[in-house]
């Protein structure tokens, strides 16, 4: 089930409620990992097929720790996208990285602790190397569209990912920064692996929603603040994501899409038959 996505994105549902989107398909799918956390959205945005994924699901119901990662990533893939774009709320770390502001960070810190961070296991291994896990090109081209959207954006930066879905103590917070992150949120890890052991580029637009809890002269985060700045941005980020249709090449030749050419380990003849049929989708070009 493929067709021509120029990229897919990850975000809120009202992402896609843009007047520019047209020739709207709704896709309901079943992957070998479950259900996607939303049916994805396909339309059609400066003449390119884009897919919109709801991350919490429509009404935003589903914790960062509970989201279905691997099924979420999996679903875009049998669409036939190879780029895959998160828009996410994120805190700042630094005193440059205002709330309002936009970072493509380039580096990431998996911190989280309860979830699943491979399609791998059951009797196939793969190491996938992930040393820059954002693709650099993509988040190029992700910071050139938000800057010509008129965004204030930051290129380059830690994100440092947490369980969640409590918010960061003041220890925990100061202890972020002393370790020289850029960026706090609860959704890139593992999103931005599963995408690489898929073989898709992966970058993201990080929307600052507050400074955290460390900076003392200003509000501790509430799910409020985050609310406010998000609905304050839906616009700015539409309109870069609309920018970005237009500034994509269709075919863009990337180490991200040969990932797992240097990762398989395990012996084809001792992988069992159900995970080589449930991981079809990724390897059988390596294992024909």
């Amino acid at each position: 089930m493929t067709e021509t996505i120029h990229f897919a994105v990850i975000g809120g549902s009202g992402l896609y409620a843009m007047s520019a989107l047209s020739e709207v398909q709704e896709h309901h799918l079943e992957t070998p990992f479950g259900r996607p956390s939303a049916p994805i959205i396909v339309g059609t945005l400066e003449g390119k097929r884009i897919a919109f994924l709801a991350r919490h699901g429509l009404g935003h119901f589903i914790t960062p720790s509970e989201v279905n990662y691997r099924a979420n990533i999996y679903a875009l893939k049998m669409l036939g996208a190879k780029r895959v774009v998160s828009v996410s709320a994120c805190g700042s770390l630094r005193e440059d990285y205002a709330p309002g502001h936009i970072v493509i960070p380039d580096q990431l810190f998996d911190y989280t602790k309860n979830r699943v961070r491979s399609f791998f296991g059951e009797g196939m291994v793969a190491h996938v190397g992930v040393a820059d896990p954002f693709c650099s090109t993509l988040s190029a081209q992700v910071y050139q569209a938000v800057a010509e959207s008129g965004g204030t954006v930051h290129q380059g930066g830690a994100f440092i990912t947490i369980e969640g879905p409590r918010f960061s103590t003041k220890a925990e917070s100061n202890v972020y920064r002393a370790w020289g992150m850029s960026i706090i949120g609860m959704t890139a890890s593992p999103e931005a692996f599963l995408a690489r052991e898929a073989e898709m580029c992966y970058a993201v637009m990080a929307h600052v929603t507050d400074y955290d809890v460390w900076h003392v002269s200003a509000e501790p985060v509430t799910v409020e603040m985050v609310i406010q700045t998000l609905n304050q941005n839906t616009q700015l980020a539409q309109e870069a994501l609309r920018r970005l249709a237009q500034i994509l090449p269709e075919e863009q030749p990337c180490g991200c899409h040969h990932a797992l050419s240097t990762a398989l380990i395990t012996n084809p003849a001792v992988i069992p038959a159900q995970t080589r049929q449930k991981l079809a989708l990724f390897v059988d070009k390596y294992l024909a």
